[in-house]
């Protein structure tokens, strides 16, 4: 099996597949109304996320709040940054940031 990234219109999703075909139809069955956009076989077993390219500094702990507003969104990242402005009353730049933080963080 191969790692492959997929990115659709919402989404990134890393999936494991035998072929590019297999890694889309994975997407599809999660994100049925998404378009692909992308499809990359990655060269390595696994796939990193820089945090300095998040603009992620520092040690980062997880925060409930945060968590909770994936769990919500079903891991959608957007929708999780605007529940996070609703619930915390924070700007865009740090919504993004402690959702992005969290998802880093393996949630």
């Amino acid at each position: 099996m191969a790692l492959f990234e997929v990115e659709t219109t919402e989404h990134i999703m890393i999936a494991w597949a035998d072929t590019q075909a297999g890694a889309e139809s994975t997407m599809r069955e999660h994100y049925p109304q998404e378009e692909v956009r992308r499809v990359t076989k990655r060269p390595h077993d696994a796939w990193v996320i820089s945090k300095r390219l998040l603009g992620l500094d520092g040690i980062g702990e997880p925060c409930d709040r945060a968590r909770g507003c994936l769990s919500k969104a079903s891991g959608d990242k957007l929708h999780a940054i605007r529940l996070y402005m609703q619930e915390t009353g924070v700007d865009l730049h740090e919504a993004q940031k402690a959702i992005e933080t969290n998802m880093s963080l393996g949630w």
